[in-house]
């Protein structure tokens, strides 16, 4: 039992870190926006902090160097700039949509997901799948309210960034099959940081000043606590555990949206996140249990 009690106070607590940074990279887009930068610019400080990061640890550690060879550079093109379109639309929609909006609409990315597995990675569809997808169906239809409500064209950006997202994730895990963590972040942050640059103003980032500090320094940290904090939340804890506690970002970027940024608390919004969380838990905690009955089977 004092094994149990401890991994969920380290999932906890990895979770809680998790949430902070995704909150403070939200809030530091939006800050940056509103002091004159573009998305390119805003994309070029978080690849090029990143960038920096994986530098200095292949400066400290030459063993690295190995890991950084590409042997899939077809695949991993096409992971990273279908990635750097999906957040240019997130961070795009951060400025033109309540930031607790952005955030439910994003979680749409398992069903997207669902969808394209049976013909990307050849996997069967289940009665739980096909829930994840109609249930987040639903719950968009609910926040967006078509007919009822006037829909902003920018909640479109969120959606199509929901789907880059998805075959991210499928390209992601084909990658793993033959590279490892260390060499998918670095070229994503090599790849990253010149696609930036194409459409950045480079005086805008050389001539930064003072209030362009901290939500620079908030959008380079919180790119990478985020992963680093989440990954190990999953290190400590079971995924039915860790992603259920990864939904907290809904409410919480809410209430920094209410404080910071007037937005309204939208009920809708709050259905319609919690009809799609409902459809990835169930999701979630069917594949936990379809795993669990074939190691069974598996198992002398």
């Amino acid at each position: 039992m004092p094994l149990v009690t401890n991994n969920l106070v380290r999932v906890v607590l990895w979770m809680t870190g998790t949430l902070l940074s995704f909150s403070m990279m939200a809030v530091s887009v939006r800050e940056l926006s509103l002091r004159g930068m573009s998305i390119f610019e805003i994309l070029a400080i978080r690849s090029g902090a990143a960038l920096l990061i994986m530098l200095a640890l292949l400066a400290a550690r030459p063993s690295l160097r190995h890991y950084t060879l590409p042997r899939r550079i077809g695949l991993t093109l096409l992971r990273n700039v279908v990635h750097y379109i999906s957040q240019f639309g997130w961070a795009l929609a951060l400025t033109m949509l309540p930031l607790a909006m952005v955030f439910a609409l994003e979680f749409t990315m398992p069903a997207w997901t669902v969808l394209l597995a049976p013909w990307l990675l050849h996997e069967k569809m289940t009665p739980s799948r096909i829930g994840v997808v109609v249930l987040g169906l639903v719950g968009v239809l609910v926040i967006l309210r078509p007919g009822v409500a006037s829909i902003n064209p920018a909640a479109f950006l969120v959606l199509g960034a929901a789907f880059g997202y998805a075959i991210t994730m499928i390209a992601t895990k084909k990658l793993t099959m033959t590279e490892t963590t260390f060499g998918i972040v670095f070229w994503m942050a090599a790849i990253q940081f010149p696609l930036s640059l194409i459409g950045s103003d480079l005086q805008a980032l050389l001539n930064m000043n003072s209030s362009h500090i901290l939500p620079a320094l908030g959008i380079g940290l919180g790119g990478a606590a985020s992963h680093y904090c989440l990954s190990n939340a999953f290190r400590a804890g079971d995924a039915t555990l860790v992603v259920p506690l990864d939904f907290m970002r809904i409410p919480l970027i809410a209430v920094v949206g209410w404080a910071f940024y007037n937005e309204s608390l939208d009920i809708f919004v709050f259905l319609g996140a919690l009809i799609i969380i409902v459809g990835v838990v169930w999701n979630l905690r069917a594949e936990s249990a379809r795993a669990g009955r074939a190691a069974d089977l598996a198992s002398p």
